[in-house]
């Protein structure tokens, strides 16, 4: 593998943990390991690892723009990440009423939905 994918695992599993990335390892498959690589390298390994701007300021940025457009069934993987990237409850509501203005309170409400129920399941964990 490359620098880049090694980097972007690292970076993956610190904000990610080891356990989900675990298990989404051991579900991939030749079909998809072109796309995991892919994923690896880009999302993780360039952008989460770039420095400009903090973890925290990535996880919001990335809740926001998750619920702006739509794509839900990442909040919750998001939200648990927030544990890992120092985004605290109080940074994901406003960024969730960022998304209430510009993008449409319905798509916030649902994300704050969403936000709580993982919330209250990272509690029960804990």
């Amino acid at each position: 593998m490359s620098e880049r994918f090694d980097q972007g695992m690292k970076t993956r599993r610190a904000v990610l943990g080891d356990a989900h990335v675990d298990r989404a390892e051991a579900q991939k498959t030749g079909f998809d390991e072109t796309f995991q690589t892919f994923i690896t390298e880009g999302a993780w390994g360039t952008l989460w690892s770039d420095d400009t701007i903090t973890r925290r300021e990535r996880s919001m940025l990335t809740l926001a723009l998750l619920a702006a457009t739509g794509n839900f069934e990442e909040i919750p993987m998001h939200i648990r990440a927030t544990a890992n990237t120092g985004a605290s409850r109080e940074d994901v509501i406003q960024a969730f009423m960022h998304v209430a203005v510009y993008a449409g309170v319905p798509r916030a409400n649902h994300a704050i939905k969403l936000a709580k129920k993982t919330y209250s399941e990272m509690e029960n964990d804990a």
